[in-house]
């Protein structure tokens, strides 16, 4: 039985395996009560969440730390008679045929944001 739940938590965690995320704690003692966006220099009030400009999603933690995770992943692995092209107000890749680009592509393979990816 504890082998059962072990798989179920095991599968249930592996699809959050390919986020990329990053943390960034304030300053002791700076009395602001918000986090602030590094990136864009916006605050954000303590329990917000918000998408950056760069396809993050981000929330402003109780202790004012702010956490930031890619929102989409890059495919690595589709036929090579079709191209990949990002899609910046979606957050996402799409891949269509080369020769018709209403014709959507398979993906057989994807990985985290910022890794090789096939051209």
């Amino acid at each position: 039985m504890r082998s059962l739940a072990l798989a179920v938590i095991l599968c249930s965690v592996l699809p959050l395996s390919h986020a990329a995320c990053w943390f960034q704690q304030a300053e002791p003692g700076d009395g602001i009560k918000q986090c602030i966006d590094t990136k864009d220099g916006t605050l954000h009030a303590i329990g917000s969440m918000w998408r950056t400009s760069d396809c993050m999603d981000c929330s402003c933690l109780d202790n004012r730390e702010m956490r930031c995770c890619d929102t989409y992943s890059t495919p690595t692995d589709f036929p090579c008679d079709c191209m990949l092209e990002f899609d910046q107000e979606a957050c996402q890749y799409n891949v269509f045929k080369k020769s018709d680009r209403s014709i959507p592509c398979p993906i057989y393979d994807s990985a985290p944001h910022g890794y090789n990816m096939k051209v």
